[in-house]
């Protein structure tokens, strides 16, 4: 089992270049990808996604790659057009207002439109040679860390699902006296309008139809096949947010049927704590994968 929140961070210097590879996780319901890298390695997205998703199932993970050159070749233009015209607007402007001195290089330079620079950057590939390896070891990172967190979440899913076992036993035992109790009520019933001429076998064949009202039977059997499987599907599917999230709907539905049928204390307190118990599940299912 897996948290869906982690982080974890990798970098290298290499041939004057700074590689660094970050990854943070959050709760989603789907995967959900988000890619950040320099505009100029835009190529490689698809690549870094791609490889993310195989790594990954469920949550919403952003992966930021930075890359700093210590020694980039760089390219220098200049607008001579717009250079001129700017010296000839100022110079003349000057003339106009009685000032002399002219404008010196510098600030023509300064001006924008004049001076262009631009980065000689290597081809997209030789960065991915540098990206790929601190990908991994990121992903790595990451995973490991979301296993470490879901470990103690699974621990304390299966505390929680324990108790819905230990009270369902509870409910089990004092199944039984749901029907003592519709038998004493109909005796009573009948008590009272019939007096001493009461049929026991008329009481038998009323507490039948009601039972087949209210006996909580199936919806026992359903919420221990539910536990089973939710038992085995957190401890041997690597990513069972969904498939738990679904038995989770199953258990709320057989528990809010037992207490609604029942009238003994008990089983109405086991209700209770099995409806408390799942909840807190349900609330840490939130950030499983």
């Amino acid at each position: 089992m897996k948290s869906m929140t982690g982080y974890a961070y990798s970098e290298n210097a290499k041939q004057d270049t700074i590689v660094s590879v970050e990854i943070k996780g959050y709760n989603s319901r789907f995967l959900d990808i988000n890619v950040f890298l320099p505009s100029w390695l835009s190529s490689l997205e698809s690549r870094i996604r791609e490889y993310i998703a195989s790594r990954f199932k469920r949550g919403k993970i952003e992966v930021y790659i930075r890359i700093k050159e210590l020694n980039t070749e760089i390219s220098v233009s200049v607008n001579s057009n717009a250079a001129k015209e700017y010296y000839n607007a100022i110079n003349n402007l000057s003339r106009g207002l009685g000032i002399r001195k002219k404008p010196d290089l510098s600030m023509i330079l300064g001006l924008e439109g004049v001076l262009f620079t631009e980065k000689k950057f290597k081809d997209s590939e030789n960065y991915f040679l540098l990206i790929n390896p601190l990908l991994t070891e990121a992903a790595e990172k990451f995973d490991a860390e979301r296993l470490r967190e879901g470990k103690h979440t699974k621990d304390d899913i299966i505390s929680h699902i324990n108790l819905i076992s230990m009270n369902s036993l509870v409910i089990e035992e004092k199944a039984p006296e749901i029907e003592a109790i519709f038998k004493e009520n109909l005796r009573v019933r009948f008590n009272e309008v019939l007096g001493s001429q009461i049929d026991e076998n008329r009481i038998l064949a009323e507490t039948a139809v009601l039972l087949t009202k209210h006996t909580i039977s199936e919806e026992l059997s359903r919420l221990d096949s539910h536990l089973k499987e939710f038992q085995h599907e957190a401890q041997h599917n690597p990513s069972p947010g969904k498939k738990l999230d679904f038995l989770c709907q199953e258990l709320n539905r057989e528990i809010n049927t037992i207490g609604s049928k029942t009238q003994v204390l008990e089983i109405s307190r086991a209700v209770v704590e099995m409806k408390n118990a799942l909840e807190n599940i349900r609330e840490q299912l939130k950030n499983v994968e």
